[in-house]
């Protein structure tokens, strides 16, 4: 897909990144940070910053946390990228974390949506036990 504005000099909305990187390897977070700027250039996303969350603490606030809620009270943030919905934390830290999100007015937006529940005792089916089908930018959630 083209970039609608390959020929006009403008940038699109200001997001900032987050990523929660609890004992990850120095190539997973690269890899990582890599496919929140790709995600940006492809949505015609302008990322203006990522806070890095490297604490397992169970505390929703934590400093870059923090510091993620001041940038979004800055005007014209359009919201907050983070890889997966794990990269908020835990389930319930992570709920507090959309809801303050939200609260600040700003979108959040995943580079990989969560994939559906699938009832009990269904399988994936033989293509996806083997490998073959489409291939996920992120594999395992950090």
């Amino acid at each position: 897909m083209e970039p609608l504005t390959e020929h006009r000099l403008v940038s699109g909305p200001v997001v900032y990144g987050f990523l929660r990187l609890v004992r990850v390897s120095e190539a997973r977070q690269e890899a990582l940070a890599a496919s929140l700027a790709e995600y940006c250039r492809r949505h015609e996303l302008e990322l203006s910053g990522v806070f890095t969350d490297r604490e397992a603490s169970a505390d929703p606030r934590s400093s870059a946390f923090i510091g993620l809620l001041d940038v979004l009270a800055l005007p014209d943030v359009y919201g907050v990228l983070a890889p997966t919905a794990s990269h908020l934390g835990p389930r319930a830290i992570a709920a507090e974390r959309r809801r303050q999100i939200e609260a600040a007015g700003s979108r959040l937006l995943l580079v990989r949506r969560p994939r559906p529940a699938r009832p009990p005792g269904t399988s994936r089916g033989a293509a996806s036990r083997h490998g073959c089908g489409p291939a996920h930018l992120l594999d395992a959630e950090s």
